[in-house]
């Protein structure tokens, strides 16, 4: 048996939670009481890996943005959900590295929950 996309999506998020917090950003709410728009997020990014196994940070993280765009989201200097306002809603390439290592931060814990099977 192995994880499902969820059980991925929410190990991925965990892991970009405690890597936002030792940035000092304290606003990732854990899985359990993250907003669905957050959740659905993390699975779509998950899924779009397992669907394109080569799929580099740079692709994952246009397939996140156009994720967002579908819902509505734009750019915007500070996270604002209510507003639907990111500030990493900007081509991958124009990303400050923090947040560019988010993105292979997630493509490795998809990749290797998908090699590992639970006990």
């Amino acid at each position: 048996m192995s994880f499902n996309v969820e059980q991925i999506a929410a190990v991925c998020h965990e892991v970009n939670r405690a890597y936002c917090q030792a940035l000092g950003d304290h606003s990732q709410p854990p899985w359990s009481t993250a907003p669905k728009w957050q959740r659905d997020s993390a699975i779509d990014g998950v899924r779009s890996i397992i669907d394109d196994p080569g799929i580099s940070a740079e692709q994952s993280h246009g397939n996140w943005m156009r994720h967002k765009q579908g819902e509505g989201w734009g750019y915007g200097l500070v996270k604002n959900a209510e507003k639907k306002e990111h500030p990493c809603m900007v081509p991958y390439h124009l990303l400050p590295e923090e947040h560019r290592v988010k993105d292979h931060l997630f493509l490795a814990v998809v990749r290797a929950m998908l090699e590992v099977q639970p006990a």
